[in-house]
């Protein structure tokens, strides 16, 4: 039977906390994987529930993986962008400049939790863009747009892995199609927004990139790359990113809504994507 280990990380790592976990685990040893990121060796995982509740109370992102899982044994990773590739949704940002933020931001936060039919949320927060001009795009990712931390090395080290990364997401191109250059994605997908005499026109443009759409690219890339689906490692946050998270045969649930968190297979809300390499070292 293959061992398993147990991966701790948050914000601070008490001596305490991880005492405490090493003995509901039944592991054998702790070792340090980064500053805040520790490997209990040989944890059992029946002990899931009460590391569960521990990890809760102490604000603790926690884990059981594989003896000698690494990032390569993935060859494509697929990534959300709002919220979870970068800090902020974009079209939250893009609404605050018609004044309209605090309204398009709960409908945004109500769809993320699933409570909203996605495609007709995105038309009604898009028509509320409706009149601004086009320069607020660049506006929004010069002065807004900010990686989450730990983006950077998470890439860098999926490409050192030789993997395929797939950015894919409800928001827009103007924002994927710039971090795609930016940060070396193999593919990246979103909504185009229709632009009229240079101002928004409150619409968007061609196949929409749903909950189902965002699956159908990460099938398809999956297979063009002839992977099965435990090479396809996901990660996403909002309720739209579950079909795309079930074409992978492991998902991760990332400063995520419950609905995420409960169907994924590890979750991160304390870590940065740097957590994902704790998981899974290079």
């Amino acid at each position: 039977m293959t061992g398993m280990h147990l991966v701790i990380q948050g914000v601070e790592v008490a001596t305490g906390d991880l005492k405490a976990l090493a003995g509901l685990s039944r592991g054998r040893r702790i070792e340090r994987v980064t500053g805040n990121a520790f490997r209990i060796l040989h944890a059992d995982p029946h002990s899931r529930e009460a590391v569960a509740a521990h990890c809760e109370g102490a604000a603790l992102d926690w884990g059981f993986v594989e003896d000698g899982r690494r990032l390569s044994d993935f060859g494509l990773l697929a990534l959300d962008m709002d919220s979870t590739l970068i800090t902020m949704e974009c079209i939250d940002e893009i609404a605050d400049f018609a004044g309209r933020k605090a309204e398009v931001a709960a409908i945004t936060a109500a769809a993320m939790r699933g409570e909203l039919d996605w495609p007709q949320s995105l038309r009604s927060r898009v028509a509320a863009l409706a009149g601004l001009e086009e320069s607020v795009l660049d506006r929004v990712y010069r002065e807004r747009l900010r990686l989450t931390p730990g983006a950077e090395p998470l890439l860098a080290a999926a490409r050192r892995a030789g993997m395929a990364t797939l950015l894919v997401s409800g928001g827009f191109t103007y924002f994927t199609d710039r971090l795609r250059e930016r940060l070396g994605f193999t593919e990246a997908h979103g909504n185009a927004l229709a632009i009229e005499d240079g101002r928004l026109a409150g619409r968007v443009e061609g196949p929409l990139v749903d909950a189902g759409g965002k699956a159908r690219h990460v099938a398809r890339l999956r297979d063009a790359l002839g992977l099965p689906p435990k090479r396809v490692l996901a990660i996403g946050d909002g309720a739209n990113d579950l079909m795309m998270m079930g074409e992978a045969g492991t998902s991760i649930a990332f400063r995520a809504k419950p609905v995420v968190r409960g169907r994924a297979t590890y979750a991160l809300s304390h870590a940065g994507l740097e957590g994902v390499l704790a998981l899974f070292p290079a």
